[in-house]
């Protein structure tokens, strides 16, 4: 029997919706929100939402005005998204079929809200329960937006296509997948191309939208398409519509990538119709538009197509680059906010920036990428919002009073495509920019001295060479500027000095440094103390700029700066602590033992240890304090000790806590998943301090938390956050190689799980790129195992063996992650040639090429002399690779015979050439099939 309604709790739910948005009625809001509640226990009110969502008029008997009704159909709409999101598994069928008829009814009502959030329901029910859960929905879709019968109204066709693009972006890997013999998109994607053709504007600015979900993806149905495709695209490069010329501005951006040879024959037809569209009035489309210069200059090939209308594009990038009346007044004259508390929206989410990867050379290479780019675009701007839907307010959007320094901008991406020529074209790239420069530095307005400034900062990297003659003039100018009354002046000459830093630190007359960089250094340190909150941060991101590129060269210098960083971190306030950090580690890093000098260490160790035992275990703060102090302790080395036993402990707390949290947000979908950042962060803290302290000392600071701290590194390393087993594996290296006897009894338990991840058949496409990091670190901490463990790794050798040959032979996987599965294949050879050696035809080529890669070190030495140790066993498997193999004991060049590894090598080398020469009939004629120069290094080396 079909399912009715009740009047009365129809009417009930009604006006619990209603009163539950009123904001004038306090106490009838509370009330209406707990009945809500208790209605979600019904086994109907999925029904009566879609019922309330779907009908265009109020109950009888109901009373409600058109514009109450609507809110109340709109708050139906939310709830019924948030239950089938939250609770998809559990609403009864009969609900789910009621659902998918209230659906179709929305996208054809007469108001856009409803039609927008009847998409929003379609694309959650496919979301959760798949295309094929739905299989009639699509196909009917498709009928309606193109107007199949002709008797769609234009909202009908509009509200289908809207909810088509919301589909494709949320659900474009399904709909390029296989199932039963065919591919969704191949049907799909022709029909969208055709809606682009559609008299309704919105309809083709839909459609371009769901198509540009795919012209990023090299997908075979848009290879069959692409021609169609760019025909269409270029009849709609006139439209009237704004929203439609946009999509056409993106479509072509994504093309640079996916379909470059299809652009290049109109690249000057495109040079002129993305300039005429930069320069017209609407900054969204205009910042679209200038996207197109930066994606084609950082185009390995197509950027040189564009030399011919360099001319022409970069007057219109620095028109661009100067800020908008309405942003002038929004910036200008702003106050001195020094000692303002900063407001928790104007501190935005930060992401721990160092990832630990660790090197086949034992390195630690770390991306750090600076926050101090003038142009950066965050990550944060470039991506939509999904969860907002329309009538639904963001708190952190104010109302067109957004700072325009918060956001990417046309300002951002035209400057940051003058980067990129300037990288591209150099020196023609400066002389364009000449003139404007010598009319503009010295501008009576702000907003052009300002946008000259940003100019000459963003072609230092590209025209270092042809600008250097101009800096004797430059530079002092712009330590000038650092006392603009303007603090965006100020703000964007720290960048721009911060650019040119390398120039200054690498002057080798002293009276030079005297006269440019120390004033330099100095007028940046002093900014980091302006009264300006924005020039402080920029301040401190030049500081961190000029400390990569002078290294060592600071040495003279640390403790003027450091006394300015202690003064700082008595002034700042919480966003700028951050920037702050950075400036810390940066020094730390590039000065390294300088450090813990008492004079130095003992003045900065304190501040530290004043915000650690400030910063609570739940605040966002602890990710760049953290990542700080591992720079510290590094840095440090043993002097570290004193710190070290509190600050290890507060770790493990911090994983601990958030492991529990995380298994408890695993069960009540009520409580939030924590940040992997806590787990990321204290991980690689506790790598730095066993990396920094004697042995002696590391063990037993390690003995204190076992066994409880290994138990917890297992659970980090099956993390379900690549970033954290990324961490992980690099700290079970670490452990391996410092502190091994504690880490020994629980190798058995950790190494199945270690082999688990190594498995290349678990990596999903998509997760590949992320996957590989982790792969990099296991493959790492299993070669510092298998030095330390001995025979004890016999057990899992046949299992380990697998995994590295299958990454050694898997031509999807990065250089650096082979090289460290070969280090580790090699060692298992040390200690266990026996049960390798009989394989070694399955992997000796693979080894050989890989390691010819590897720079020689300790590790490079002991995985050679492993896998010779397996060669001396198994003599006759390297007949095809024989020769590469003597040129590779040959071309090992770090055989002064110094270091006991190193000696062992060259007695494992010899003992293996005597072993040949046992078995080869006329060895030396052999060798003669040799190059040259390999022999004769052979013959220096070594007797033959």
């Amino acid at each position: 029997m079909a399912w009715q309604p009740n009047g009365e709790n129809l009417k009930t739910l009604a006006q619990c919706l209603k009163n539950s948005l009123s904001a004038f009625n306090k106490a009838a809001q509370k009330q209406a929100e707990i009945m809500l509640n208790q209605a979600k226990a019904s086994p109907d009110i999925n029904n009566y939402l879609a019922l309330i969502f779907s009908s265009s008029e109020p109950p009888q008997d109901f009373p409600a005005t058109a514009a109450d009704w609507h809110v109340v159909r709109c708050a139906a709409a939310l709830m019924l998204k948030n239950n089938i999101k939250n609770n998809f598994n559990k609403i009864p069928e009969q609900s789910l079929a009621l659902v998918k008829l209230a659906v179709p009814l929305g996208l054809q009502d007469k108001n856009s809200q409803i039609r927008s959030h009847a998409g929003t329901l379609a694309t959650e029910l496919i979301n959760k329960g798949g295309i094929y859960g739905w299989p009639e929905f699509l196909p009917e879709l498709l009928k309606t937006l193109t107007n199949e019968s002709g008797q769609v109204t234009p909202e009908a066709q509009e509200g289908a296509m809207a909810a088509m693009a919301k589909i494709c972006e949320d659900n474009a890997k399904m709909l390029e997948r296989e199932h039963n013999g065919q591919r969704p998109i191949n049907f799909l994607l022709p029909k969208l191309i055709q809606a682009t053709r559609s008299t309704v504007p919105k309809v083709r600015a839909h459609a371009l939208t769901a198509i540009n979900v795919f012209t990023p993806r090299k997908s075979q149905a848009m290879l069959n398409s692409i021609d169609d495709l760019l025909q269409h695209l270029f009849a709609l490069a006139e439209d009237p519509s704004i929203d439609v010329r946009k999509q056409v501005c993106r479509a072509f951006v994504n093309l640079v990538e996916t379909r470059p040879d299809k652009l290049l024959p109109h690249i000057e037809g495109l040079a002129k119709y993305i300039i005429a569209q930069q320069k017209g009035d609407d900054e969204d489309l205009a910042t679209e538009a200038a996207e197109f210069w930066l994606t084609v200059g950082e185009h390995d090939n197509l950027w040189r197509a564009l030399e011919p209308y360099i001319t022409d594009i970069i007057p219109v990038l620095l028109e661009c680059m100067v800020y908008s009346p309405e942003d002038i007044a929004i910036l200008g004259g702003a106050s001195d906010d020094e000692d303002e508390e900063d407001r928790e929206e104007d501190i935005k989410p930060q992401f721990a920036k160092k990832k630990l990867t660790r090197a086949a050379n034992g390195n630690t290479a770390a991306d750090m990428a600076r926050n101090g780019n003038a142009f950066e675009k965050v990550a944060s701007m470039e991506e939509d919002d999904d969860d907002l839907e329309d009538g639904e307010i963001d708190d952190s959007e104010s109302e067109g009073d957004e700072n325009p320094d918060e956001k990417w901008t046309l300002r951002k991406c035209s400057a940051a495509a003058l980067d990129v020529f300037a990288r591209d074209f150099g020196g023609p790239v400066f002389t364009s920019i000449l003139p404007y420069l010598q009319s503009n530095l010295k501008h009576a307005e702000w907003s052009y001295r300002e946008a000259a400034v940003l100019a000459l900062g963003a072609v230092a990297e590209g025209c270092m060479d042809v600008v250097v003659p101009h800096l004797p003039e430059l530079v002092p100018y712009l330590v000038s500027l650092l006392d603009d009354e303007e603090p965006v002046v100020r703000q964007i000459t720290c960048w721009t000095l911060g650019r040119y830093s390398a120039w200054a630190v690498g002057l080798v007359d002293q009276a030079e440094k005297e006269r440019y960089f120390l004033p330099m250094m100095d007028g940046i340190l002093k900014k980091m103390l302006d009264k300006n909150k924005n020039v402080q941060e920029a301040g401190a991101s030049a500081m961190a700029n000029l400390e990569e590129k002078a290294g060592k060269a600071l040495e003279p210098y640390c403790g003027p700066i450091i006394q300015q960083y202690i003064r700082c971190f008595g002034k700042y306030k919480d966003k700028n602590m951050w920037v702050l950090y950075d400036c810390v580690q940066t020094l730390a890093e590039h000065i390294g033992p300088v450090l813990a000098r008492p004079e130095l260490s003992n003045q900065l160790m304190p501040v530290l240890l004043d915000r650690w035992q400030k910063v609570g275990d739940e605040s966002r703060e602890l990710f760049p304090l953290l990542e700080c102090l591992s720079y510290v302790a590094m840095a440090l080395g043993d002097a570290f000790t004193p710190y070290a036993e509190p600050i290890f402990a507060r770790c493990i707390r911090i994983i601990h806590q958030n492991l529990e949290q995380a298994m408890k947000a695993k069960t009540n979908t009520d409580l939030d998943q924590p940040d992997e950042d806590f787990l990321v962060t204290s991980l690689d803290l506790l790598s730095a301090i066993i990396q920094a302290l004697d042995n002696d000392k590391a063990s037993k600071l390690v003995a204190n938390v076992q066994p409880t701290f290994f138990e917890l590194m297992a659970l980090c390393m099956g993390d379900q956050s690549d970033a954290v087993q990324q961490s992980a594996y690099a700290l079970l290296g670490d452990w391996a190689k410092y502190v091994f006897e504690q880490l020994k009894p629980f190798l058995p338990s950790i190494m199945p799980v270690v082999i688990k991840r190594l498995d290349m058949d678990t990596i999903l496409d998509e997760e590949v790129d992320n996957s590989f990091s982790v792969v990099n670190n296991a493959c790492w901490s299993v070669g510092e195992i298998a030095l330390q463990y001995k025979a004890g790794m016999a057990p899992f050798v046949p299992q380990l063996l697998q995994r590295c040959v299958d990454i050694l032979s898997n031509p999807r996987v990065p250089g650096g992650v082979s090289e460290n599965a070969a280090i580790a294949l090699g060692r298992l050879g040390l200690d266990n040639a026996e049960l390798v050696a009989p394989h070694l035809g399955n992997f000796a080529e693979e080894f050989l090429d890989t390691m010819d890669d590897v720079d020689p070190s300790e590790e490079k030495a002991t995985a050679l002399r492993g896998f010779t140790e397996m060669v001396t066993r198994n003599p006759q498997a390297m007949e095809s690779v024989l020769l590469h193999y003597f040129s590779t004991i040959a071309n090992y060049q770090e055989l002064s015979l110094q270091k006991p590894v190193l000696l062992e090598l060259h007695e494992a080398f010899q003992n293996v050439i005597n072993v040949y020469k046992q078995i080869i009939p006329g060895f030396g004629n052999f060798l003669m099939q040799m190059e040259a120069k390999d022999l004769e290094l052979l013959q220096r080396h070594f007797a033959l």
